[in-house]
């Protein structure tokens, strides 16, 4: 029988991670009662490795069994869920390692739990537009788009599909700097004039934006990143988490209390 003393932690992680029927095994024993047979079907291992992994885990009392079947201790219960809160947050990791140095790190409140569910879309050297493209698709389901913060790498792309969105009746209100907008609008008169007279389409100013973006959607939040270099879109990661949300709508308010409608210069005669 294996003693406290003979295993280290680092040990009996290492046991469980060098293969993957283990971690599967503990949890299902931890959700409910399972047979050798169920573990089979549900490890695809075979009778003697099922065998000896429950021989493991009744060595360090993460198990009992009751006739036919085995279920987990409290010990194997505890073990379990800390293993899949340990899995769940190197996941989020793993999702967020490419992308990370694209976003808000520093924003108060953004924390990296918000990239446990979320969508994560990278630009990749063979198609550069990904997140744009996502972007796009994410327009094309909401009723209501607000987006605070760098924009021109991701909306001047869209350009033809915000506009018609617009004026199809999406309620839109974008706070950019005052150069974005005037950029906008003497470069695309044709793309702003129609969803400004629809009514539908409020635009706003602010000295000091983000440096990133924050999109919000009726059922999403998109927060993107960008190359400061090249102003490219590098990642754009969306979500529908409650914490996200109550994030990106009190960061959108506290810019947007700051912020000034915009005032159209008169045209010299």
């Amino acid at each position: 029988m294996i003693s406290r003393g003979e295993h280290s932690p680092l040990d009996d992680i290492e046991f469980l991670a060098r293969s993957d029927h283990r971690v599967a095994a503990l949890d299902a024993l931890a959700t409910r009662p399972q047979s050798r047979t169920d573990l089979r079907e549900l490890t695809g291992v075979s009778r003697s490795t099922v065998g000896r992994t429950l021989r493991e885990f009744e060595a360090r009392r993460w198990i009992r069994r009751e006739g036919h079947q085995y279920e987990a201790t409290q010990l194997g219960g505890f073990v379990a869920s800390g293993l899949r809160e340990l899995i769940d947050r190197l996941e989020t990791e793993r999702k967020l390692r490419d992308v990370w140095q694209w976003l808000p790190v520093e924003a108060s409140g953004f924390s990296i739990e918000m990239g446990s569910d979320a969508v994560v879309t990278a630009a990749r050297t063979d198609d550069p537009y990904r997140p744009v493209n996502r972007f796009a698709s994410l327009l094309r389901e909401t009723d209501q788009f607000r987006f605070v913060g760098f924009d021109l790498g991701l909306l001047e792309p869209c350009k033809d599909e915000l506009a018609r969105q617009i004026v199809d009746g999406m309620r839109t209100e974008i706070i950019d700097p005052p150069r974005a907008a005037r950029h906008i609008l003497s470069t695309y008169p044709e793309h702003c004039s129609e969803p400004l007279e629809s009514g539908n389409l409020a635009v706003r100013v602010h000295d000091d934006v983000p440096p990133y973006g924050i999109a919000l959607f009726d059922q999403r939040v998109g927060i993107s990143g960008h190359s400061p270099d090249s102003g490219t879109v590098r990642a754009l990661i969306d979500t529908d988490a409650p914490d996200t949300r109550d994030w990106a709508e009190s960061t959108y308010e506290s810019y947007r209390r700051e912020s000034r409608p915009l005032v159209s210069e008169p045209t010299t005669e």
